[in-house]
């Protein structure tokens, strides 16, 4: 859960580098309201509520998804890979399941050796 909350306190960080486990963290628990809320809203036979949620955390998924690129030494522009239809969401996966950098690269430090908050 701090992981998701770590994502959430950083909305709009389009810069540096996020872990692998920063990422997919934040990718489980996503899902995970996702699914609440949509049972939620075929109960009450509404849509508003994921509709709203999905809206909240589209910036914040954005970013950590640009995040998670630098940290592999990929412009976040590799992001717009989404929009070709399943090559692109292979290729995408690969790179966000990928191990990043060990080294500094141009997006900043190793988040991995990066002493704990």
């Amino acid at each position: 859960m701090n992981w998701y909350l770590a994502v959430l306190k950083n909305y709009a960080g389009f810069s540096g580098r996020a872990r692998r486990k920063e990422y997919w963290m934040f990718v489980l628990f996503n899902f995970l309201v996702a699914v609440v809320l949509a049972g939620i809203g075929m109960a009450i036979e509404t849509t508003i509520l994921s509709a709203v949620y999905w809206l909240a955390v589209l910036i914040p998924s954005l970013a950590v998804g640009v995040r998670r690129l630098h940290d592999t030494g990929r412009s976040g522009w590799w992001l717009l890979l989404a929009f070709v239809p399943l090559v692109g969401a292979i290729i995408l996966i690969v790179f966000f399941a990928g191990e990043g950098e060990t080294a500094p690269n141009k997006y900043g430090a190793n988040p991995k050796l990066a002493p704990a908050a």
